[in-house]
């Protein structure tokens, strides 16, 4: 189980947080569809993403060639309440993130 102040600090990044918004927000996504979302290198994508798996904050599937991500299924109701709380007031930022996703070519898809 996550300890409050661990949830709090993986998500003090901008990225980190983004990248958490918007699975919650699609469900699931690969490292593909963050780094065309956020605008953000592979690399660093892959990175944070790994972070946020170690905090218990996301699990991670692969599905043929790609792994995704969504909210881990252990995270606690009141984890979940904050990041939904977080995303409503964040809309702004992440219609512009749906939008870079929605604009990207060759989308993997899965099953």
């Amino acid at each position: 189980m996550i300890k409050t102040a661990q949830f709090f600090k993986c998500l003090s990044d901008d990225t980190r947080l983004h990248a958490t918004l918007l699975i919650l927000l699609e469900g699931e996504l690969c490292v593909c569809e963050l780094t065309q979302a956020l605008n953000e290198s592979q690399p660093k994508i892959s990175r944070h993403l790994a972070q946020l798996r170690n905090c218990s904050i996301l699990d991670d599937t692969k599905r043929g060639h790609w792994v995704y991500y969504s909210i881990a299924k252990t995270l606690p109701k009141w984890a979940l309440d904050v990041l939904n709380t977080t995303s409503q007031s964040d809309l702004k930022s992440l219609k512009i993130f749906q939008k870079n996703l929605k604009a990207m070519k060759n989308r993997p898809t899965c099953c």
